[in-house]
């Protein structure tokens, strides 16, 4: 309660501070800025001050039990409220109003449409959540065969269940496995899927390579996930956008960021080809709100405290992700690459670590 009340100061004291900055030029204009913006600074630090002590209570120190252990604690809730989707939705700009779960069914269209993805034989979904995702690509291409790997035993549980319960278990099978260790042989499939799971890596070379190493020749990849802005050379991220990303990531057990830049580089130093970017930040900029309306319902309040602690952290620093899109520290963006058909000497992307920048 204290968290979301400050929350709700702070997101007043910026609309107030806006107002200030943007007010017609004048006398004292460039004074009233600067001294907004530093006010804006202050206000920022002091709400980050204020949530980590709520983000780190109860924080599991190991990354990969700990994000297990969200997913398996929140994930029925999100089915509930959300359905088998767990991601962002795709909002594009003038259409006509929809259900946020029809957005989310878009996002996964326009990601494979996007990427120019034409058949599908045997897919990979890494972070597979309840297997929504691969449902979805196995509807479009029936023939089509998949594997997902998920942190947690929950969620792999219920992949199988509903997969089974779509009259797909012969097609799709989800296990519990590690992104950056990953139980398949090499060039196994045509497409390599990752939504939303890129942020929860630790270490995104090894990320790539697994990725690519498992991509079949002339297969396509996509990945589709959270960055924080591209920085110019020698340029670091503001103290306010430090501390405002620690507190997301000890909510959600997110490593270091990287930059949509820093994916380039690795899959340019993997030997992929054709590598495109996009920044879909406009297009689920209604997410946010929607999930903390949903939250904040009665049937979500209720659904969040039975759920947990882990779960409640969760839901309490959403304002706080709204916060980053608004101030362009966080991206919302999405990655395609093709392995090249013929024989290639990969390079190893280790070479890289020391140009990510973590945070």
């Amino acid at each position: 309660q204290r968290l979301h009340t400050a929350i709700m100061q702070v997101k007043g004291k910026f609309s107030s501070t806006g107002r200030l900055v943007h007010h017609a030029p004048g006398p004292g204009f460039c004074l009233r800025a600067q001294t907004a913006r530093r006010g804006q600074t202050q206000v920022q630090v002091s709400l980050m001050d204020l949530a980590k002590s709520v983000t780190t209570l109860g924080m599991v120190p190991d990354l990969k039990k700990g994000i297990a252990n969200f997913y398996d604690e929140s994930s029925e809730l999100w089915e509930g409220m959300w359905g088998a989707h767990m991601h962002h939705g795709y909002y594009k700009k003038g259409e006509a109003a929809k259900s946020n779960e029809q957005a989310q069914i878009d996002m996964i269209n326009h990601s494979l449409d996007w990427a120019g993805v034409v058949d599908v034989t045997n897919m990979v979904d890494v972070g597979c959540g309840i297997g929504g995702s691969t449902r979805h690509v196995l509807g479009r291409w029936p023939r089509a065969r998949a594997q997902g790997i998920t942190l947690s035993p929950k969620q792999a549980a219920r992949a199988n269940e509903l997969t089974r319960l779509a009259g797909l278990g012969d097609q799709a099978q989800f296990q519990v496995a590690d992104a950056l260790a990953q139980p398949f042989s090499d060039d196994s499939f045509d497409l390599v899927w990752s939504m939303e799971s890129g942020e929860h890596m630790p270490n995104k070379p090894k990320f790539v390579n697994e990725l690519v190493r498992v991509c079949a020749p002339g297969g396509k990849m996509i990945i589709v996930t959270w960055c924080h802005r591209v920085l110019g050379p020698g340029e670091s991220l503001r103290p306010e956008e430090v501390a405002l990303l620690e507190r997301i990531s000890e909510a959600y057990y997110l490593p270091a960021w990287c930059s949509v830049a820093d994916y380039t580089k690795l899959l340019e130093a993997e030997g992929m080809v054709n590598i495109r970017n996009d920044d879909w930040s406009e297009e689920v900029t209604p997410f946010w709100g929607a999930v903390i309306k949903t939250a904040l319902s009665g049937k979500g309040l209720t659904g969040l405290f039975t759920a947990g602690w882990t779960t409640i952290k969760g839901a309490l620093v959403m304002p706080l992700m709204a916060q980053g899109f608004s101030m362009g520290t966080i991206s919302f963006v999405a990655i395609t690459a093709e392995k090249p058909s013929r024989s290639a000497t990969a390079v190893s992307g280790k070479g890289l670590v020391s140009e990510l920048t973590p945070v």
